[in-house]
């Protein structure tokens, strides 16, 4: 699979470019994830929230949770805890201060840490999450692996990523808007002008669709589907950690 970086010109690797990239752009990230989606986004959101709602989870990790949205829906599920974990400082601070003014530091704790190194004991979670982050791993099949082992037998997997659409008309008009008119965007509101072209990058190169369907189970997921979202932009997976007996 090929690494998709976000800084041509940079020797660090992956992780350690991901992470300033997010710290570059976190002062502008909910602003332009909303605008540039056309608000959209919130709609893929509910659609996962519901899939998590009839396991009925009391414990969530959310990973790659950035500032913190998806950790926030993920209550309507009923859940007692979320935990959110993500690479960059500054995406945290910023879903700290939205969380505060909720008043649900109760029961959402966000705090710094890696998706292949979750510092978490075995079968910890009722489900693990993660919205529009997968990609952004730097060894995706470690990252998957990890979600497996902190997730309780029985517990669900769910993942929302972006996806390329496959059909006419709807195909070219989403690769014109996401090589062109995004990064245009992206770039004069943002402080990071390689952070938009990256995404519809790490998107192409991205293993949607069946291939990641194929990575969960090679990480012993079962029971694995995909629910695709607005002709293909998005995609939901979700997958079951099997019981131990």
């Amino acid at each position: 699979m090929t690494v998709v970086k976000p800084y041509n010109n940079s020797t660090k690797g992956k992780k350690q470019q991901v992470a300033e990239m997010f710290d570059n752009i976190a002062p502008k990230y909910d602003f332009l994830n909303h605008f540039l989606s056309f608000g959209i986004d919130k709609i893929w959101r509910r659609n996962a929230i519901k899939l998590l709602m009839g396991h009925s989870p009391r414990v969530i990790l959310d990973v790659a949770t950035g500032t913190g949205d998806f950790a926030i829906a993920s209550l309507k599920t009923g859940a007692q805890k979320v935990i959110g974990v993500d690479i960059s400082e500054e995406m945290l601070a910023v879903g700290r201060t939205k969380i505060e003014a909720k008043g649900l530091s109760q029961r959402i704790s966000l705090q710094k840490g890696d998706s292949e190194e979750l510092n978490f004991a075995d079968n910890s979670f009722d489900a693990v999450t993660v919205a529009f982050g997968i990609r952004n791993f730097e060894n995706l099949s470690a990252g998957l692996d990890e979600l497996f082992r902190v997730l309780k037998p029985n517990g669900i997997v769910c993942i929302l990523e972006f996806s390329k659409p496959r059909n006419f008309p709807f195909k070219q008009f989403y690769s014109f808007y996401s090589f062109y008119i995004l990064p245009f965007f992206g770039k004069l509101f943002s402080n990071d002008n390689s952070a938009y072209r990256y995404l519809p990058e790490s998107v192409e190169k991205f293993p949607d669709g069946e291939a990641l369907l194929g990575l969960l189970k090679d990480s012993h997921f079962a029971r694995t589907r995909q629910y695709r979202q607005t002709f293909g932009v998005a995609t939901i997976y979700i997958g079951i950690k099997p019981s131990l007996s």
